[in-house]
């Protein structure tokens, strides 16, 4: 009988976890770590892969899922040293789960289109002992991101507006009430209305299609390029930024967003 081979993925992947044992049991470093001090240089990680997506960086992407990939390994060897899961179980967790949530593809269950799966996604997550529509999200997302997602949440349990026309409106209404804080003088109202009002503004990007958080990146990209491009002419021009009149800077400015007018 022909002994079976493993495949290139069964065999890359034992590679990756027989390195990681290795580190964990004979580095300094792999020894120390825990999940605690892992946590923070996971969010670095994360970061990093959101900035080559973001870039389009497909060697960046491929390294920096890899940089995942060995957290989720290590996370998972360190859960294994305390008796709790193996690596095997995360597998086969997320597996089951795939196949429950996915009745349309595993099961009879007929759906018609995306957004039937979406709101059958979040009634399976209910049955499984989630206590609301909004308890997925988790606290520590960045502000933008997590407003998004809760109002994708909510949207799933029908609480929606019926067109943008009308998501404008409240971004409208939230203006206004935000002029009449500043107009009060109280920070902490003024912190509060200024809150409605982007949450109102990042509802209304859901609603043209366009992904807030995206969109506020290329805004940052697009600055960071031209203020350095200026600081760059100051120099040329022998005169810091500095010590030029807000005119003289904005003359400046002006002119690289006509030389860049397309980005």
């Amino acid at each position: 009988m022909e002994e079976t081979r493993p495949s290139s993925l069964e065999k890359e992947f034992l590679r990756l976890k027989g390195i990681m044992d290795e580190l964990r049991e004979k580095c300094p470093w792999d020894r120390k770590q825990t999940l605690q001090s892992l946590r923070p240089q996971t969010i670095e990680e994360l970061y990093e892969l959101t900035e080559a997506i973001a870039e389009v960086d497909w060697e960046g992407i491929r390294e920096e899922l890899g940089d995942l990939l060995l957290h989720i390994l290590f996370y998972a060897r360190i859960a294994e040293e305390q008796h709790r899961f193996s690596i095997v179980e995360v597998m086969q967790t997320i597996s089951n789960k795939l196949i429950f949530r996915h009745p349309h593809v595993y099961g009879n269950v007929q759906v018609d289109g995306e957004e039937e799966v979406k709101k059958n996604w979040e009634k399976l997550k209910l049955r499984e002992g989630k206590t609301s529509a909004l308890s997925g999200v988790p606290r520590s997302l960045p502000a933008v991101v997590k407003a998004a997602r809760l109002q994708e949440k909510s949207r799933q349990s029908g609480f929606e507006w019926d067109n943008r026309d009308q998501v404008w409106e409240k971004v409208e209404e939230e203006l206004g009430e935000l002029k009449e804080a500043v107009g009060e003088g109280l920070q902490d109202h003024i912190e509060e209305e200024f809150g409605d009002l982007l949450f109102s503004l990042i509802n209304y990007a859901r609603f043209l299609k366009i992904d807030a958080e995206n969109a506020l990146e290329r805004t940052n990209r697009k600055f960071m390029m031209r203020f350095q491009a200026m600081e760059q002419e100051a120099q040329r021009r022998g005169k810091p930024l500095s010590e030029m009149t807000l005119s003289e800077m904005d003359a400046i400015w002006n002119s690289i967003k006509k030389q860049n007018s397309g980005s």
